[in-house]
């Protein structure tokens, strides 16, 4: 039989400054050992694979040891550790709630608490996934844990805290465990590498770390997976290839061709991706991820929210200093707004692929709605002031601006780089049109002084104007519309129940608020779980930020449909009696004749 052993119990930390990523918990047991201050219950909360059990194990064995160390560590050379590392002690007990989770089941555990240890200080019970037990197992364990013998502590691991009564979680010290950061992770896995003589990548490790999604158990997994894969060299390529990944290169090649608006590439790009077997919706997530990080890498003081390696790191760096902010802004925008109707599209990659042409042509958009240069008719007259515009900001970017003195030709002047902030001194001299551009640029999230300088106190008269003109030509909000974006909502999901109860209600308009009747309870409740996704989708149909949903029960309807289900409801014996007395009464002679009686 194999003797391998994988890395999760290898390489499991024996000692609390082994422990990675919990330094937080550690400190704080280590000083309670110092202090004398051990409460007799734990309760060890956090997600799968963070090391819950590991510190329970830990703390167990220091309590036990006879020779502690200095800094509060086991020895791990006396009696006691010796027979913890053989998983021969007969003072740590480990019980899994998930089996052991009746009533029965705590009482045994009581009846052995009972029993004081015959070698060692303390018993310590280590009950993995608590959470698992019943209600009244909880109420059983109640008194136990609260005043339990002198050698007795409990350790509670769970990874649910929420399914734990509030009475077990008042008589427990409740430690908080964190995921794993990508960076603990790599560290760690780099030190495995070593001591297994295995090379390693950087930019693998990262992305076996990222994988976990904060699960060190689940890291060292698929670390021993790729390992058999790759025969002790983990390459890159081969991580990918193993978990299915998709390879950072292509979502390099695919910003580079949206910032060249090169609109076949990217086309082709997207269809070699969905050649390899990766669903849209995978792929949406990555590009999205993508942008992020180069937007990170924009500035040095958010570059450490990047969990890549050092070579992708000076690449997103490099594609950085490309892609200007607004850009990535908007793209990340249109992604958003993908990944949100996803649900409700039925040509996916169509979806997909108009989300990407939009993001090929975000830089024309902008430029289109840069604002116009403004003319002067007399720089020569002290009563009128140039208004100089640069709508881009960027160096090269600067136009002439052009000065015609009265009665002369006329004749360019050029003002040199780089161009002053532009002050608007007066908002009556931008036209609508101008005003329009200048809003747009404005929600482009394009607000930084060196792309355009306002003082937009000087405009709440003409923004306010000319919102309410945006407004009224924008806005699609009324009955018809409503109703239209409200079928096809309920056409196009998937559930029977919601689809028949969003067909069946009768909506109305009360100025922005959308009203809709309903003829049972049952219905309001299934509308309201999808309330936050239908209204997202009304607004965005209907170009009315300030829309709202009311969903109300229609009193006469529902009461037309209590009426049917009674008239529908099976009669009893007596009432089919009734029923025939009341149509013929000579049936009731007939009764009173013969002496017949109904059986009870």
């Amino acid at each position: 039989m194999s003797q391998f052993v994988v890395s999760a119990r290898k390489y499991r930390p024996t000692r609390f400054e082994d422990v990675v990523g919990q330094q937080h918990v550690a400190l704080t047991l280590k000083n309670a050992l110092a202090t004398d201050h051990v409460a007799h219950a734990f309760l060890f909360c956090g997600p799968r694979g963070v090391g819950k059990t590991t510190c329970a194990r830990i703390l167990a064995k220091i309590l036990n040891c006879e020779n502690r160390t200095k800094d509060n560590e086991a020895c791990n050379e006396c009696s006691s550790c010796k027979a913890f590392q053989d998983d021969a002690s007969w003072n740590i007990f480990e019980l899994d709630a998930a089996s052991n989770n009746s009533v029965d089941d705590i009482r045994t555990l009581v009846e052995q608490v009972r029993v004081p240890p015959q070698r060692g200080a303390f018993k310590v019970y280590i009950i993995d996934e608590v959470h698992m037990l019943s209600q009244s197992a909880f109420n059983a364990f109640l008194k136990t844990l609260e005043e339990p013998p002198p050698y007795a502590i409990f350790i509670l691991a769970t990874t649910e805290k929420h399914k734990i009564i509030p009475t077990i979680l008042s008589r427990c010290q409740t430690f908080d465990f964190r995921r794993i950061s990508v960076a603990d992770m790599v560290l760690h896995l780099k030190s495995i590498c070593e001591k297994e003589g295995i090379k390693a990548e950087e930019d693998a490790l990262h992305i076996i770390a990222q994988k976990a999604d904060g699960a060190l158990r689940d890291s060292l997994s698929i670390f021993d997976r790729i390992t058999s894969f790759s025969n002790k060299e983990i390459r890159y390529e081969d991580v990918i290839e193993n978990l299915n990944i998709l390879d950072y290169d292509y979502y390099f090649q695919l910003t580079d061709a949206l910032m060249a608006e090169d609109a076949p590439a990217i086309l082709n790009l997207f269809d070699q991706i969905l050649s390899k077997g990766f669903e849209p919706e995978v792929f949406l997530l990555g590009l999205a991820e993508h942008l992020r990080n180069i937007l990170v890498c924009k500035d040095e003081a958010t570059l450490a929210l990047l969990e890549v390696g050092d070579s992708l790191t000076e690449r997103y760096r490099r594609q950085a200093v490309l892609a200007p902010s607004a850009f990535l802004l908007t793209a990340l925008n249109l992604a958003n707004d993908c990944d949100i109707n996803m649900k409700m599209a039925r040509h996916k990659r169509l979806h997909v692929e108009m989300a990407l042409l939009k993001m090929c042509y975000i830089n024309r958009a902008v430029s289109a709605t840069a604002v116009p240069e403004k003319k002067t008719a007399d720089l020569s007259s002290p009563a009128q002031k140039p208004v100089q515009t640069s709508p881009s900001g960027q160096a090269g970017n600067a136009k002439p601006v052009s000065a015609v003195p009265a009665g002369s030709a006329e004749k360019p002047a050029t003002v040199p780089p780089p161009a002053p902030p532009v002050v608007h001194s007066n908002a009556a001299e931008l036209t609508g049109e101008a005003m329009s551009n200048l809003k747009t640029e404005l929600r482009l999230g394009l607000k930084r002084a060196d792309k355009i300088s306002l003082r937009l106190e000087d405009f709440e008269e003409a923004v306010a104007v000319e919102d309410a003109r945006h407004a009224a030509l924008e806005s699609r909000l009324n009955l018809e519309n409503a109703q239209e974006e409200w079928t096809a909502y309920a056409e196009a999901n998937s559930s029977p129940t919601l689809r028949q109860a969003m067909l069946e209600a009768k909506l109305h308009l009360e100025e922005k608020t959308l009203v809709a009747l309903l003829g049972l309870s049952m219905h309001r409740g299934l509308i309201q779980e999808e309330l936050a996704q239908l209204l997202d989708t009304l607004r965005s149909r209907l170009h009315e930020p300030g829309l709202k949903v009311r969903l109300k029960i229609d009193e006469a309807k529902a009461a037309e449909i209590q009426a049917s289900s009674q008239a529908n409801k099976p009669l009893t014996v007596k009432e089919k009696l009734d029923k025939m007395v009341e149509v013929n009464p000579l049936v009731s002679d007939l009764l009173e004749r013969f002496d017949l009686k109904l059986d009870e």
